[in-house]
């Protein structure tokens, strides 16, 4: 599983920076992806970064994201600022595709004042 952390709470306008460690075999051959899921809605992909660092977001969270990675801890990060209301959801990591087997539980981020 690929497990998630940095999550919280933050009022609206605050940052956040998740994190997610792989291992060695998976990091180093896929596009890592960071996908989140809302209360009542799908999980869906809200940015992705290929092995030699290019990335690509969903458009609500353009400009305000950033999707990086670090080769050396097989680690990926997503630095979040601006956050509003409707970016609360459960963040989870995965591959991009996804593995179903390496969903993890995730980290809540609750936006709210």
């Amino acid at each position: 599983q690929l497990q998630a952390s940095g999550g919280g709470l933050v009022q609206p306008g605050g940052s956040l920076r998740l994190s997610c460690a792989a291992s060695r075999s998976i990091f180093s051959i896929n596009t890592m992806g960071w996908y989140r899921q809302a209360p009542g809605e799908q999980r869906g992909l809200v940015a992705a970064i290929t092995t030699g660092g290019s990335t690509n977001y969903v458009d609500s969270v353009k400009g305000r994201f950033t999707n990086s990675r670090d080769n050396a801890k097989n680690t990926v990060y997503l630095q979040m600022n601006s956050l509003k209301p409707e970016d609360t959801a459960v963040y989870y990591c995965n591959t991009n595709p996804p593995f179903y087997g390496h969903w993890g539980q995730g980290t809540l981020v609750t936006v709210s004042s």
